[in-house]
């Protein structure tokens, strides 16, 4: 949420990308003459045969290592960070992101802007004109025809996909050609530029399947994409073990330097440290901060790359689903004045990072006035909860109320600082009368859809945990609107928070309209204010990405957004 520093969408009406063109694939190397022929003599043998073979090129294979493993390969199904990073390896999007978080045309010729016809005036109608020369792994020709389906199975009712947003807040699309697409929206759509086209699904493939099932939930190319438009192929994908890419031979841009990327799938990050320390592994991902200092001490580079992310505790305000006392904001507040926040950064994470006061702590243009952290304060909490009448009456340590226990169950994942937090929080909610029960639990299931009953997406659990953070680099978060709580009749619901506050909701849907830049950071300080005032969450640490990475490996570059934006210049000394 998925998932900047700088004014985005001021950007879009100065963007001038001509230059940022991808090159085209080119021809072969530069042939070489031969050596004159040496004088003939009838005992000199040809000079090739003097010459000793050349050796046999070894392969560049990348391994990487992944905590997690993938649900879905393919755009529309998947709203995981480890499936995320497949799509520069084998399925652009139509814009990418660089380095510095700065959009660049893909497939795309220009991003399109006001400044060069691509954004009507009134903001609601976007043209897209893609490259001539884009194609499919299979040297079928990516066109306005694969945007069109694309946004046709995110809007069908007949397909389960991780979100139908931001289509289906698009009326049309046209295509006037095979190289146009026209996008027109009922009202002017501000995040369009970070929500749009993550990943297209090939028409040629999928259509067919389509219009044979009524779906393509159960299609193969899901799970095993095997065309693609991006610098590598997916070849192979062995469930707990492992997957594969390689060199898409026939890819339109600049071919890729790795021969392979094969990805590890490891059950946690002790084994993930492991491996890397020994050599095993190329790039590893967000190593507990406990061990960074004995990865780089083992040679290793650690990069660490911005993503909008932070760590948060959400609480379930609702009135179906909570424990009463987390209805009321003081007691939400007393939790948060309860918890040494400082403290687990400073002892947990070597200080390496810091907590985030606002869910828009890497925007900070839309964070103004800046937010100060509720301060760590015990005797401030019992003070709070002695007045919303949480006492402890019977002298077992945990105050009630109506014959309720404050007793609240907290659940994140198996992930190590997590556990270790955790740890801590109970020991100091404990202290202000607090019972806080915890869990670990699988990533796969803790984040199983609402459809295979996943206990985040169901709300089971009084405090949930994760990282997340707007639609990076947009500040939009559209997520938790009323109408993406998840139900029967909505399973693809996002607001797994299940809050449902008008005055957010309102606040939510203006700031997507608003495309005067200084109005939308008006609204989104708004909302920012009202996140502080009604603690709906409470900030651990910030969470950027961070890479683990071998010493031989060279020319990476990493995004918050596209993470590897640029993998077809990875190389590998050998």
């Amino acid at each position: 949420m998925l998932r900047m520093h700088k004014n985005l969408y001021g950007l879009l009406c100065l963007v001038v990308i001509a230059s940022m063109l991808l090159v085209a694939c080119g021809g072969g190397g530069t042939p070489t003459e031969m050596p004159p022929e040496p004088p003939a003599a009838e005992t000199q043998p040809p000079a090739l045969e003097t010459q000793p073979p050349a050796p046999p090129t070894e392969k560049k294979i990348a391994t990487f290592i992944y905590t997690q493993e993938f649900d879905y390969l393919a755009p529309l199904y998947t709203g995981m960070w480890f499936a995320w990073t497949t799509w520069q390896m084998n399925n652009h999007w139509a814009w990418e992101f660089d380095e510095n978080n700065e959009p660049f045309p893909r497939l795309v010729t220009e991003i399109p802007s006001t400044t060069n016809g691509g954004i009507s005036e009134d903001g609601t109608v976007i043209t897209m004109h893609l490259r001539d020369d884009i194609k499919w792994s299979d040297d079928t020709p990516v066109t306005a025809d694969d945007f069109i389906f694309t946004w046709e199975m995110a809007v069908s009712p007949n397909n389960i996909v991780y979100t139908t947003y931001p289509y289906d807040n698009i009326a049309s699309i046209e295509a006037p050609d095979p190289q146009t697409v026209v996008i027109t929206f009922s009202q002017p759509f501000a995040p369009w530029l970070a929500s749009l086209w993550h990943g297209i699904l090939p028409a040629h493939i999928l259509r067919p399947i389509y219009e044979a099932e009524g779906t393509i939930d159960n299609a193969d190319w899901l799970r095993n994409p095997t065309v693609g438009c991006g610098p590598f192929n997916f070849v192979e994908w062995e469930s707990g073990s492992f997957a594969r890419f390689v060199r898409n031979e026939n890819y339109w841009g600049t071919p890729a330097k790795l021969d392979e990327i094969f990805i590890r799938f490891v059950p946690d990050d002790a084994s993930q440290v492991q491996a890397l320390k020994a050599g095993d592994a190329d790039i590893g991902y967000w190593p507990p901060y406990a061990d960074i200092p004995g990865l780089e001490e083992a040679g290793l580079n650690i990069m660490v790359e911005p993503n909008g992310y932070s760590e948060w505790m959400f609480f379930m305000v609702n009135e179906e689903k909570s424990h009463p006392a987390l209805l009321d904001v003081n007691v939400r507040k007393a939790i948060a004045m309860a918890i040494d926040r400082e403290g687990i950064n400073r002892d947990l994470l070597l200080d390496l990072t810091k907590v985030p006061a606002s869910f828009w702590d890497a925007l900070p243009f839309y964070n103004d006035p800046p937010l100060v952290n509720y301060p760590y304060d015990p005797e401030g909490a019992k003070a709070l909860l002695d007045n919303a009448g949480w006492v402890d009456t019977n002298g077992d340590g945990v105050r009630e109320k109506d014959g309720v226990d404050l007793e609240i169950d907290h659940a994140t994942t198996v992930k190590e600082q997590r556990q270790d937090a955790q740890a801590v929080m109970q020991q100091q909610l404990a202290e202000v009368g607090i019972k806080l029960n915890v869990q670990a639990v699988d990533d796969t299931l803790y984040f199983a859809s609402y459809a295979e009953n996943g206990p985040a997406a169901r709300g089971e659990f009084d405090i949930q945990e994760w990282s997340d953070g707007p639609l990076f680099p947009d500040p939009d978060i559209y997520y938790w609107l009323c109408d993406q709580i998840p139900t029967d009749e909505n399973p693809t619901g996002e607001n797994w928070f299940y809050i449902c506050d008008p005055e957010l909701d309102s606040l939510i849907q203006l700031q997507s309209t608003q495309v005067d830049v200084v109005e939308r950071q008006k609204t989104i300080s708004q909302i920012n204010q009202l996140f502080y005032d009604k603690v709906y969450i409470i900030g651990l640490w910030q969470d950027p990405d961070i890479y683990v990475v071998s010493s031989h490996m060279k020319n990476l570059k990493f995004s918050g957004v596209t993470m590897f934006f640029n993998i077809a210049e990875w190389d590998m000394e050998q």
